[in-house]
């Protein structure tokens, strides 16, 4: 293993600052051309079958994603959305997400979630898991009622401004149809002000929403789903009280939807004690991403950050995650990491939540390559433009090493995951292998860029596990 080191190290010619090669080229990030209407509904009626679909035609369509895919997204049955009878409208608010067709788990998920059946999904990360359970509950919203129809729970207030932007989304063309995030860190008087307008939907962390509901400012009698999300975080004993709390204000007749990666014993008694024969899916062949190439790199505590600085200096980084063990060692990584010359952000559970907000939202747009974090940022983060996660601190427990490199090689993209090995991280590293099944090898001399980088990437698709996109 230090021979594979020397050799990477010895290949760099120049350690200067500057932030690595390439572009922050978010697909998301460009811009959107409108297309006009060729004809009106009057004219599309008495044309008959060759202007149903004119409709698509307004749509204001993101780019076309040419990136290459794996087959943890492509490999489907074939169904379209609009083959879940959708309404018009939330059809127009999927199609301007870009996403062309549902994956795997949203083909599975949608039907069973859309007749009222409880769910338990288990998906790998980054496969459309937050579309699977929104698209329902948008669905079967009656924005002509004046209650909390459905309730989204999460472990993080990051999570929570992410899957509220994307039911947002969504839901722009259903009219009237209003959603709700509220988290802790943020002004409880705000937040009682806006559940007395109007509100469909809420997602929420589950210390503000079981507040709100203690003091009877969110009245939950016609609330008819209930989403776990990441529900094997929600269900440890950090919040397993609270969920029973907050269960016991929905009413007796609801709809609960459970989805994760892992899911552990606590899972399974609580779908036992408040589930009614769930429908179970389990898309996990393996635990890891295809598209996700995973490396090694053996060090000593001292040379972490001259590594960190070869790697930056030789990688064509679009954005990059560095994962550190603890609140104070982000900080001063993300110190010595700006004295080198690199922009970066950091975030943590300790900082308070304006600034987290704020963090996170700039990261995802775009305006910094690199971010240094703790495990508050491994849960349901999606953030396309990451093709490199370092876990400078090598984790303890496979479920955290899983949900941190699970940051790149998002919806069936490429990416590679480098762990700075200690001589103590060494068990754990064999430890970590075996219980994911899944191979870490050692870090090449040079890393082939068609791993990572979306202008690498081969036409001819070929690749074990990858696929054209459809």
């Amino acid at each position: 293993m230090m021979a594979a080191m020397e050799m990477f190290n010895q290949s760099l010619k120049s350690p200067g600052g500057g932030g690595g090669g390439g572009g922050l080229n978010s697909p998301s990030a460009a811009s959107v051309t409108t297309t006009a209407l060729s004809s009106n509904n009057s004219n599309n009626k008495s044309q008959g079958q060759p202007g149903k679909n004119d409709w698509k035609a307004s749509l204001k369509l993101p780019p076309k994603d040419t990136r290459k895919l794996t087959t943890d997204v492509t490999d489907r049955e074939g169904k379209e959305f609009e083959d879940f009878c959708l309404t018009r409208e939330l059809l127009m608010g999927i199609f301007e997400m870009g996403w062309e067709k549902p994956s795997p788990i949203q083909e599975a998920s949608i039907p069973m979630a859309l007749s009222g059946r409880d769910i338990l999904a288990r998906a790998k990360n980054g496969t459309g898991k937050t579309g699977a359970y929104s698209i329902p509950i948008l669905e079967r919203i009656d924005t002509s009622l004046d209650s909390i129809q459905a309730l989204v729970i999460v472990p993080t207030r990051e999570l929570a401004l992410q899957v509220s932007q994307i039911c947002t989304d969504l839901s722009k063309h259903l009219t009237g149809l209003k959603v709700m995030v509220t988290t802790g860190g943020t002004g409880l008087k705000d937040d009682i002000i806006r559940v007395f307008q109007k509100v469909h939907v809420i997602i929420a962390t589950p210390g503000r929403i079981i507040d709100l509901m203690e003091k009877n400012v969110c009245k939950m009698d016609a609330c008819k789903m209930l989403v776990l999300d990441e529900a094997d975080k929600l269900l440890s004993q950090d919040f397993t009280r609270m969920l029973d709390k907050l269960i016991s204000f929905l009413p007796a007749k609801r709809q609960i939807l459970l989805f994760s990666a892992t899911f552990p014993v606590t899972v399974e008694s609580f779908m036992k004690k408040h589930t009614i024969d769930p429908y179970k899916i389990n898309l996990m062949d393996e635990l890891t991403l295809k598209g996700v190439t995973q490396y090694y790199a053996f060090v000593q505590e001292r040379q972490k950050v001259h590594c960190l600085n070869t790697l930056f200096s030789k990688l064509e980084i679009n954005q990059s995650i560095i994962f550190c063990n603890s609140t104070q060692r982000v900080e001063l990584l993300a110190k010595k990491i700006t004295e080198l010359g690199y922009a970066c952000y950091f975030i943590h559970a300790r900082m308070n939540q304006a600034d987290r907000n704020r963090v996170f939202h700039d990261f995802r747009k775009g305006h910094c390559r690199n971010l240094v974090c703790s495990d508050l940022f491994t849960r349901g983060i999606d953030i396309q433009a990451v093709n490199v996660v370092i876990n400078f601190d090598f984790p303890k427990m496979s479920e955290t090493y899983l949900h941190r490199i699970g940051r790149s090689g998002r919806f069936g993209h490429l990416g590679i995951a480098i762990n700075l090995i200690t001589y103590e991280d060494r068990m754990n590293l064999q430890k970590i292998e075996q219980e994911l099944g899944t191979e870490i090898k050692p870090i090449p001399k040079d890393i082939d860029k068609t791993l990572y980088v979306a202008s690498h990437h081969s036409e001819d698709g070929d690749k074990d596990g990858y696929s054209d996109k459809n």
